[in-house]
């Protein structure tokens, strides 16, 4: 117990002091210390203004997730179930895989306005083929002798879903969400610098624009820290409970 809490604890405090002694050696405004980013932090928090722009980044995050998941899972399923159809999108994969994602959102800006539902489009395109190509893989890898299984016992097709198709693809699906959620994010931020007046992602804008470099790094972190929270409270557990059976 007493090793698992240093491993947790250690690389924290080890980069607070590497970031304590690196500024305290710079001493310059465009590298603050901890103890002055977390005042600016705790300022915000007091004056209401970081926690109304990161529930906005919030909300945009959990839609595109989770509609890129949703349908990213459907196509990843249906093309590692379907080989002909998966050899000719293939090439299509790539390509979007290999599109920037400035050039995404730029795109839909352009094409839909600077629109809510284009910043979410945006978003879902660029996280869309990720998903898509590492479900595919898992649907390649099932086992077919479970559904030999299941063909014997004449199970339906939601049965075969339930208890053949999603537990082999558990971690997959677990691979896509941790990878979706760390790029979703980062999408997010420059969604709303180019296109939305308010977010996370317009208020490093601001800050950008007055060389605020505290309030730049006191809004990272306090987003990096939801985002860490998600992980431990959500996604882990989630691990966890999904990987029983194989205990």
């Amino acid at each position: 117990m007493q090793s698992r809490w240093f491993y947790s604890l250690a690389p924290p405090a080890l980069l607070l002091f590497s970031w304590q002694l690196l500024a305290a050696i710079i001493n310059s405004s465009l590298l603050p210390a901890p103890l002055e980013v977390f005042s600016v932090l705790w300022a915000a928090l007091i004056d209401g203004e970081l926690l109304p722009n990161l529930g906005i980044t919030l909300a945009r995050l959990f839609a595109s997730f989770f509609i890129a998941m949703t349908i990213g899972t459907a196509i990843g399923i249906f093309l590692g179930r379907t080989r002909l159809v998966d050899r000719f999108f293939d090439s299509w994969l790539i390509i979007f895989l290999n599109i920037p994602a400035l050039v995404t959102i730029i795109l839909c800006y352009v094409w839909f306005g600077l629109t809510e539902a284009a910043a979410i489009l945006a978003i879902v395109i660029n996280k869309l083929p990720n998903v898509v190509v590492t479900l595919r893989e898992g649907t390649r890898s099932l086992n077919k002798d479970y559904f030999e299984m299941a063909e014997s016992y004449k199970f339906s097709r939601a049965k075969t879903i339930k208890h053949v198709i999603l537990p082999q693809l558990h971690p997959f699906i677990i691979a896509a969400a941790r990878s979706g959620l760390a790029l979703i994010w980062k999408i997010v931020l420059v969604v709303e610098l180019l296109g939305r007046s308010d977010g996370m992602g317009y208020q490093l804008h601001l800050f950008f624009q007055l060389f605020d470099v505290a309030s730049i790094m006191a809004y990272t972190i306090a987003f990096v820290t939801v985002i860490q929270l998600i992980e431990l409270t959500i996604l882990k557990p989630l691990d966890r409970r999904a990987q029983r059976w194989r205990r």
